[in-house]
């Protein structure tokens, strides 16, 4: 996978144009400044900068910042700024019309309503509201030219007692835009196992499961998400490298039992590089496990994780694996076509999904060879 200076400057000058797929964003970790300023202003919420551009600075650098408290702590301001059904509904649409200017064609937009209704909405409220907000973004992305589909991924908090009672709410409204399950927050302590009946409900109903896992903690958490909980996708997934072993000097990979059993079934992996190097989970774009797990031929995904805390977008994510772990267009036409063939919709959706937006697009490009 080696790209010539003239290759990476026209493969990065292309990217802005692909369309992308993104199954891993979290609605609340994709604000938009300026919406969490005035938000905040109408509910007298006070944030740490009130002009735009300090206010997305001091997320950014609260999430570099190696502090587990202050990178919680952006996550209280956004949440507490998302309380009513105006608030959701303008976070979900602005959000859509965000991700359709990267070019986004499908996105998965994961979110947790339990971490809502601090202020009298319903469970059920919130997830008519977020819908009501994709339904408009997808609507005045198409005025503007622009074809985006987004289903919501209703997340339960690992830490909280309620994964029973949100797993019911998300199959509740699987024909009101909610796509999938997922639970989300701190890995270690709070693994599926503790709520098994869950897995079983889930599978009982015929309901896509994403699982975070292999962040925060190793390969046994992927393991009991995927063999537990029954996972269709894992939600990051980096840590599966430490299933594998290198030799360097002979340029070989000996995978472990479990890491076999990943690229077997080909669960995809949602892999959010630019977020791992803020959590710790990677050192760098260029020794990032995604490009070797790629090679190696895993399902694997590329995503953006939260934007705002991250400052990211797809585009940006492309850009810098051409530039420091050397993709090429090829690479990135893969991850998508997977990410798309590993999407919470019917076979047949994702195939008109590939065959008739994902690769014309890819073919526009001059020189593509797909």
């Amino acid at each position: 996978m080696t790209s010539t200076p003239s290759s990476v400057s026209e493969t990065v000058a292309a990217i802005a144009a692909l369309p992308k797929v993104v199954l891993h964003d979290h609605l609340d970790g994709g604000l938009r400044p300026a919406t969490i300023i005035e938000l905040a202003a109408a509910i007298g919420h006070d944030l740490p900068a009130t002009e735009p551009d300090a206010l997305g600075t001091w997320f950014v650098e609260s999430a570099d910042s190696g502090s587990l408290v202050r990178y919680l702590e952006t996550f209280d301001h956004t949440i507490a700024v998302m309380q009513t059904p105006e608030a959701l509904a303008r976070v979900a649409r602005e959000s859509v019309l965000d991700l359709a200017a990267d070019g986004v064609v499908y996105a998965e937009q994961r979110w947790a309503p339990e971490q809502h209704v601090q202020r009298g909405l319903s469970l059920q409220d919130t997830v008519d509201a977020v819908q009501a907000g994709l339904e408009e973004g997808v609507a005045l992305a198409a005025a503007q030219g622009r074809t985006i589909r987004v289903g919501q991924l209703v997340t339960a908090m690992r830490h909280a007692d309620r994964w029973q009672e949100i797993a019911e709410l998300a199959v509740a409204n699987r024909g009101n835009g909610v796509v999938g399950f997922d639970i989300a927050g701190a890995e270690d302590g709070f693994p599926p196992s503790r709520f098994p009946a869950v897995w079983q409900y889930l599978a009982d109903e015929n309901f896509p499961v994403t699982i975070h896992a292999g962040e925060a903690s190793g390969v046994t958490s992927i393991a009991e998400a995927v063999h537990l909980g029954q996972a269709s996708r894992v939600g990051h997934g980096v840590r599966l490298i430490e299933d594998i072993s290198f030799d360097e000097s002979h340029g070989t990979a000996a995978l472990g039992q479990f890491a076999h059993w990943v690229r077997d079934h080909q669960i995809p992996l949602e892999l959010c590089p630019v977020s791992n190097l803020q959590t710790g989970a990677a050192g760098s774009i260029a020794t990032h496990p995604i490009t070797r797990l790629k090679e190696l031929d895993f399902a694997v995904t590329l995503n953006t994780d939260n934007r705002l805390m991250s400052r990211t977008s797809m585009t940006h994510e492309m850009t810098l694996l051409v530039e420091q772990a050397g993709w090429t267009l090829e690479d990135l036409y893969d991850v998508t076509a997977t990410a798309a063939w590993s999407a919470f919709i019917h076979h047949d959706e994702r195939r008109a999904l590939i065959d008739d937006v994902i690769l014309p697009g890819y073919q526009e490009i001059q020189g593509a060879q797909l």
